[in-house]
């Protein structure tokens, strides 16, 4: 009678490489259920598929201790005897077979616990339309139905270039039916598996290189090119998101010069640093860009910014700091907005560095409906250099102590650098590594530095 359909799961044996689970008797529950003698009945002429368990060497006459490869045979056999011999795997136990006539069949058969299908490619293809003369369509259609599990391909001894087809098509290997025994066949299977496993393993690896290239692509794309043209200030920055393998962090910051020679800049956090707050760090950058090239400055860039903000974020409790500046055209003089951000870093010569006025510093955007952000008027001087930075760099532990580096200790950092003679990106890079060593590893949140030098 035909063999009971076991319970489907999610991965194949062909692909997983795992056995059934064992039963008290020692062999799998399924494999159990699928030897035990079939009570009588009457034969059913329309019905062709068996389940064949195998004999242990030297054994009288009773089931074998069951084993964990099984073979789907498919092979149109009228005379209901099969050519195929019996297989067994590496350490001499039967290899199970069930055997099914055509695709239908072959179909019901076709459970996750089948490890390898050896079809006999002299079976008829069932009629699709664009099949034509193709001697394959049999062996296609199977590829279709089963696309994880291995699969042997069985010719006639003349038939020798079909089976080499076939193998470029998609079939493991394949074999030819005079030539066939037990042991020929056994190995086959074997080696089918293994291929299999090992081709499907990486297919995955290749994949997954690919989508990480595509992530890697998307991510450097989504990151800024400042917009300077015409300016004399010079521009570095340093970005190191906090997520495992990622480019881009909740983190964002841009440059840009308009028309009337104003460069304005800015960096801001979106709380998180998940992919889902890089992204709405992309779409508020991309929005200050926009609204600052369209002549928005201050409070009311800040009041739209966080309209686009609560408008885009995922949830009600996500917030951003941000912290914009707009220098004039001559350089000397700047504007200051904070929105809940930490304070720029003002460096010029012959005078320590220090923070910039944070008084008047405003909620963080996505905080407080109809909220105002105050533009702080700030001397710069002739010759300087600017730092804005987020969190980040600010919030490492500083050794054993479990103490936060904070703004001081980041203050007297860069000015230590500095008096060393580091600049631009070589200044950036060392602070960032100096933060990360103090930090006894990588740190887990995002951070974002930019500067920008004008020299007289």
């Amino acid at each position: 009678m035909p063999a009971p359909v076991p319970r489907q799961r999610a991965i194949p044996a062909a692909e997983s490489g795992q056995a059934p689970a064992a039963s008290p008797n020692g062999g799998s529950a399924q494999d159990s259920s699928e030897t035990r003698a079939p009570a009588p009945r009457a034969a059913d002429p329309s019905e062709h598929t068996t389940d064949r368990a195998g004999i242990a060497p030297g054994g009288s006459g009773t089931a074998a201790t069951p084993t964990a490869l099984t073979l789907l045979l498919i092979e149109d056999d009228p005379g209901g005897s099969s050519i195929v011999p019996e297989p067994v795997d590496q350490s001499g136990r039967p290899i199970r077979v069930r055997t099914a006539r055509n695709l239908t069949e072959a179909e019901r058969l076709l459970t996750d616990d089948v490890h390898c299908i050896l079809l006999d490619l002299a079976l008829p293809a069932p009629g699709r339309a664009g099949d034509g003369g193709d001697e394959l369509a049999v062996l296609k259609h199977v590829l279709e139905l089963a696309p994880r599990h291995a699969v042997l391909a069985l010719t006639g001894a003349d038939d020798a270039e079909r089976g080499a087809e076939a193998v470029r098509v998609g079939a493991q290997d394949y074999l030819v039916r005079d030539e066939l025994d037990g042991r020929l066949l056994s190995r086959a299977i074997r080696y089918a598996v293994e291929r299999k496993r090992s081709d499907s393993a990486e297919r995955r690896l290749a994949e997954g290189r690919v989508r990480a290239q595509e992530n890697r692509r998307l991510e450097r794309g989504l990151l800024p090119t400042p917009l300077l043209d015409g300016s004399p200030l010079r521009f570095a920055a340093r970005y190191r998101p906090g997520r495992s393998r990622a480019l881009l962090g909740g983190d964002f910051y841009d440059v840009v010069r308009t028309p009337d020679g104003t460069v304005h800049a800015m960096i801001g956090d979106v709380c998180g640093h998940g992919p889902d707050e890089a992204a709405l760090g992309v779409e508020l950058r991309i929005a200050w860009r926009a609204l600052t090239l369209a002549g928005l400055c201050g409070d009311q860039l800040l009041g739209t910014l966080q309209e686009v903000l609560e408008h885009e974020r995922s949830d009600d409790e996500i917030f951003a700091t941000l912290c914009a500046v707009d220098i004039a055209p001559d350089g000397r003089r700047a504007g200051l907005c904070l929105a809940g951000h930490p304070s720029p870093l003002l460096v010029r010569p012959g005078l320590p560095a220090r923070l910039l006025p944070y008084d008047n510093n405003g909620p963080a955007l996505g905080l407080l409906p109809g909220a105002r952000w105050p533009r702080t008027q700030v001397e710069l001087g002739g010759e300087w250099s600017l730092m804005l930075y987020t969190d980040g760099l600010i919030e490492g532990r500083v050794g054993d102590t479990g103490e936060r580096l904070g703004q001081d200790g980041m203050v007297e950092m860069i000015r230590r650098q500095l008096s060393e003679g580091l600049r631009g990106e070589e200044l950036l890079r060392t602070a960032v590594n100096e933060v990360r060593d103090l930090n006894g590893g990588e740190l887990t949140d995002d951070v974002a530095v930019l500067l920008l030098d004008r020299a007289v």
